[in-house]
């Protein structure tokens, strides 16, 4: 179950990476015996500078390439498998060549990418594949010229900031590594910003998959992933001190601040629980707001607790209940044992109710809130 998390992470960080250098068609078909390309990828005409940042893996697409990323060690069946893809689209390509009386063109020949996080000496032998350091760096593997293809051994890659959006798809050590180094990247560098949103869904998706059954590397990842939610807020609180400033100009500077804060906040909550529950039900989006008062860390805190909920009917309402609590918690006394009772009283309400007295928590004490309920 959990390779299939991986290999939907895989699927989506290329396609997000790439789409803009071009087309990309992840699932494509091939051949009457349905089989889909994981990544078919056309490069735009235009040379793009965009494709600089991206380093070796921007390198890669140059040209018309498919992308099979590898959870798991390859062996011979897969790579097998995947140049009889390869072979596939070609003959696609040349019967289109035929039927309109031309020449296939060599660009439009796509090349066939193999990124697994390590092969064998015997296998990369077996299939006749080399280093190529004239042109490429350590760790990608090229098979003979015909076959236009390449075996990208992840872990082999040197460490270096050309090669960190493919180690990004290893796995163990070498992966939480290249994580972690988004740290050292600009807080609003777009390639930044994209790969930490499908991180965050990677870290989401592997917590619902029954924790007791993760990998002991599955529970490290996600290890890893977690303190990037407390380096994300904190830049959030920067930005919310940087637009308060600007606001403090006219309204005051600590106002100013506060509100800016709870913007970003407001927005990481947002998307965080679309993300975690899809379309936000209405009881739970009345919750944002007072929420988004709440310290980066305390956030983080929370965050981390919603991860873990499932994502059916009974995760709505375990998120209703811990949203609940946790904003009682922020205007009474959070030791009173009173509090965990009113949840059940404050979600029976009418959303219209609800809304009406979340407007006015601050002004009442536990003992008028109770006879409100």
């Amino acid at each position: 179950m959990t390779r299939l998390i991986h290999d939907q992470f895989a699927k989506d960080y290329l396609a997000e990476l790439l789409s803009p250098l071009g087309t990309v068609n992840p699932g494509r078909e091939v051949s009457s015996e349905v089989r889909q390309i994981d990544i078919y990828f056309t490069p735009n005409p235009r040379i793009n500078e965009y494709s600089q940042k991206l380093g070796v893996l921007g390198k890669m697409a140059a040209t018309t390439a498919l992308f099979e990323p590898f959870r798991n060690p390859v062996n011979s069946a897969e790579i097998l498998g995947c140049l009889s893809k390869l072979l596939d689209v070609k003959a696609q390509i040349e019967r289109l060549a035929k039927r309109e009386n031309t020449s296939p063109i060599e660009a439009n020949l796509p090349s066939l990418w193999i990124l697994t996080p390590t092969a064998s000496k015997p296998l990369l032998k077996g299939f006749g594949a080399m280093l190529d350091q004239k042109n490429w760096c350590q760790g990608i593997y090229k098979l003979p010229d015909y076959l236009r293809t390449a075996i990208v051994v992840i872990h082999q890659l040197p460490e270096v900031e050309e090669t960190l959006w493919l180690r990004i798809l290893g796995r163990g050590k070498v992966q939480e590594k290249a994580i972690a180094s988004l740290n050292d990247m600009a807080i609003d560098e777009p390639l930044r910003i994209t790969t930490l949103e499908l991180v965050y869904q990677l870290q989401s998706n592997l917590v619902r998959n029954q924790p007791a059954d993760l990998e002991v590397e599955d529970r490290e990842l996600i290890m890893a992933i977690a303190p990037l939610f407390q380096e994300q807020l904190a830049a959030a609180e920067q930005r919310g001190e940087q637009r308060g400033e600007q606001r403090g100009r006219i309204a005051g500077i600590q106002q100013g601040i506060q509100q800016g804060r709870r913007d970003e906040n407001r927005l990481i909550l947002e998307n965080f629980l679309q993300v975690q529950l899809g379309e936000l039900d209405a009881k739970v989006a009345l919750f944002i707001t007072p929420l988004s008062a709440l310290s980066a860390a305390e956030l983080t805190r929370l965050l981390v607790q919603l991860s873990a909920l499932p994502v059916d009917e009974n995760g709505v309402r375990l998120a209703q209940e811990l949203l609940a609590e946790r904003v009682l918690r922020m205007y009474f006394e959070s030791g009173d044992e009173r509090l965990t009772n009113l949840v059940p009283c404050l979600l029976g309400l009418s959303v219209e109710d609800l809304e009406v007295l979340l407007s006015h928590l601050a002004e009442l004490s536990v003992e008028e809130l109770l006879g409100k309920l």
